[in-house]
């Protein structure tokens, strides 16, 4: 236990780093199984709530996980769409043969050795890289984000740490992705230059039951954390999106008879909105609304 403690402290320390790395991030068995049961739960649910904006149009039947270490986008995919196949693209060994153990009774998956740089003959419906540019340069970025677009057939998700430094790299895929001409699906409701100012900057939450070997190893006393993340969902040329809604960039302030709401619109705007009761249903509506939902 001491062993997987200090490989936690290690992952956790590596995170929040904003420096390529110079070796893999899981450089033995002791850290493949740390970040299986640290960062792999928080992984799977940042991805499931960021692809549920994805279009309905968008059939999702095949995946290419892009260094998707021990498979957390495998077992998102496969809570929205059950029966879809993914493939895990890994450099670490150790990482590609406990995702294919963990999914013996849940989603299919398939592991293959590569690493940036190598071609991949596979493609896929949605073509995924969550929590990977922190390690590379931003050449390597690049390459990575166009070889995304190049293996996708409808849709890519790129997820990072919803720090101000993953904030910027998901800048820099958005121009990448919108100059190859695709659209944005979430969670920008528009294709401008994006309106926040430092030191703001857009980023999501999502909640993360804790195990009782996550609440161990990590010393927490608490039975959930909150996993940050800022990302991008885009789709391609050729699918039908529907009509774009603001999303809600912040936790509603609710008071007596009011909801203050921070959104970014489709006009290419972002601020503070109060939704009173006066307005009958959008007030009802903004009652409901949590950050990171759309709010019409």
């Amino acid at each position: 236990m001491a062993q997987l403690t200090a490989a936690v402290r290690r992952l956790s320390d590596r995170y929040r780093q904003e420096s390529p790395a110079s070796a893999p991030l899981m450089g033995s068995a002791t850290d493949v199984l740390a970040y299986a049961a640290y960062r792999m739960p928080a992984t799977y649910a940042a991805c499931r709530a960021a692809l549920s904006f994805l279009p309905p149009d968008v059939a999702v039947s095949s995946v290419l996980d892009l260094g998707g270490g021990t498979g957390a986008v495998a077992w998102a995919a496969d809570s929205l769409w059950p029966g879809a196949r993914t493939t895990i693209a890994e450099q670490v060994p150790a990482a590609r043969s406990l995702g294919v153990e963990l999914a013996t009774d849940g989603p299919a998956v398939t592991a293959l050795p590569w690493q940036l740089g190598m071609p991949l003959d596979v493609t896929a419906d949605l073509v995924a890289a969550s929590y990977v540019l922190s390690e590379l340069t931003e050449a390597q970025q690049d390459s990575l984000v166009s070889l995304a677009l190049s293996q996708a057939r409808s849709a890519v998700l790129v997820i990072e740490p919803g720090t101000p430094g993953g904030y910027r790299r998901i800048l820099r895929v958005r121009s990448r992705v919108l100059d190859a001409g695709w659209q944005i699906a979430a969670p920008c409701p528009h294709a401008s230059e994006c309106p926040l100012v430092s030191p703001d900057w857009c980023h999501f939450a999502v909640r993360v039951a804790r195990s009782a070997l996550h609440r161990q190893i990590k010393g927490g006393d608490l039975s959930y954390e909150d996993e940050k993340f800022s990302y991008l969902l885009a789709v391609a040329p050729d699918v039908a999106v529907p009509p774009a809604a603001s999303r809600v960039l912040r936790h509603p302030v609710k008071r007596k008879g009011l909801v203050e709401l921070t959104l970014c619109r489709p006009d290419g705007s972002a601020g503070r909105e109060i939704v009173s009761k006066k307005q009958g249903s959008r007030y009802r509506s903004a009652r409901e609304v949590a950050w990171g939902d759309e709010f019409a």
